[in-house]
């Protein structure tokens, strides 16, 4: 049976593994010396030193440490040699230790208990010994055994520590890797609805528009088409950007927020005929890319929901710069709507009928990322005024 400190178990033991057998040779054979010294003549003698001689091989081996059955040999062995010669004692030291690693405490502790013994009645035959030497012995294994199984104890706790840390660290990766694909998820949601489906919504009003107007005017009809198309390629662009995953097509374009947003204003006027004015209040001044980006967007979808919602006769879009933060304002003068604060998640209130839409949510999800807000104001018949606010410097990490 293998004890759980074996080599296998603790690599580190090796060296410690030697140092033992390396003790027990020199203990061996210091007890033969003395014994050589003091009773060379005795009938015993040969077969002394044949004992030692094969004791030494066989824990030299290391086999007693792997082998019970060897191990059983070398303690009988040792135990015949204090019989005969109670010098040998000596050597228990390292052997009680080779017994604690070779079996588990229920079995090894009765055999410390025998070679205890075994020493004690040994010190007791040496001529001349002092009697109280007699209790030496039990303290030395009572401390050496206690300190040993203390140590056992301690590496077995601090084993099952290190691989609780380990599979805590495995479960914390699965968990970081299961919000990475849900935060991901979420992004990709809002990416795609502020791109391509505004862009196909569009296509979609404005070939809609071309069929109806064909028979009547063929030069609107036209006109419809190929605004649909410019969409198209400004679609395909916005969707190649998206994959790579980088700026809005219209901030790459114009270089600046305040441009890209009042090339956004002109375009829809172009496209859907709804006059949108655009409005700097205050300097521009550094703003992170990713805030850019998400003003932009957040624009794009305010547009597209008066487009297709508001039935409004004009829009503004206003970008101001109050210091700390940049806000943008995105009005118009439809026919409003409801607000409904803390609805349900997905709910977009600006979707007549209260159906379910991305465009508020996508808008606040983009602005939780950034540390930002995002305020609707709107009343059934007056209008709607959609505001974003970013700070300017970026958010601390949330943790």
């Amino acid at each position: 049976m293998r004890h759980p400190l074996s080599r296998a178990a603790d690599p580190d033991a090796g060296w410690l593994s030697a140092v033992m057998r390396l003790v027990f040779v020199l203990l061996l054979g210091t007890s033969l010396t003395r014994y050589l010294t003091h009773h060379l003549a005795s009938p015993l003698t040969p077969w002394v030193i044949a004992l030692s001689v094969a004791l030494a091989a066989g824990h030299l081996s290391g086999l007693s440490e792997r082998r019970p059955a060897w191990l059983a040999a070398v303690l009988g062995s040792w135990a015949v040699l204090v019989l005969m010669a109670p010098s040998f004692a000596w050597c228990a030291v390292p052997l009680v230790y080779t017994v604690l690693r070779a079996f588990p405490p229920r079995a090894a502790i009765p055999l410390v208990t025998v070679l205890t013994a075994l020493v004690m009645v040994a010190q007791a035959r040496l001529p001349g010994a002092d009697p109280t030497l007699v209790l030496l012995p039990p303290a030395v294994a009572a401390l050496a055994t206690a300190v040993f199984l203390y140590m056992q104890r301690q590496g077995a706790r601090q084993r099952k520590l290190i691989v609780d840390l380990i599979r805590a660290r495995r479960e914390l990766a699965a968990v970081e890797r299961r919000q990475g694909a849900l935060s991901e998820r979420e992004r990709l949601s809002v990416e795609i609805h502020d791109t391509l489906a505004q862009g196909l919504s569009s296509q979609q009003m404005l070939l809609q528009a071309a069929d109806l107007a064909w028979e009547q005017d063929a030069a609107a009809a036209r006109g419809h088409v190929r605004t649909a198309a410019a969409i198209t390629a400004r679609n395909l662009a916005e969707a190649r950007r998206f994959v790579h995953d980088l700026a809005p097509a219209d901030l790459a374009e114009q270089g600046t927020l305040e441009a890209a947003l009042a090339a956004l204003a002109e375009r829809e006027a172009a496209e859907s005929g709804l006059p949108v004015r655009f409005q700097l209040d205050g300097s521009p001044v550094p703003m992170p890319a990713a805030a850019q980006s998400a003003l932009l967007r957040i624009a794009q979808g305010a547009l597209a929901n008066v487009r297709e919602h508001a039935r409004a006769h004009r829009a503004s879009i206003t970008l101001s710069y109050l210091g700390d933060q940049a806000v943008l304002d995105v009005a118009d003068d439809g026919r409003g709507f409801t607000p409904s604060p803390g609805g349900p998640a997905g709910r977009d209130p600006a979707v007549p009928g209260g159906g379910r839409g991305h465009g508020l949510p996508a808008m606040r999800a983009r602005l939780r990322q950034l540390g930002g807000t995002l305020t609707v104001e709107s009343a059934p018949g007056e209008g709607t005024v959609v505001s974003a606010a970013v700070p300017l410097e970026s958010p601390p990490e949330v943790r």
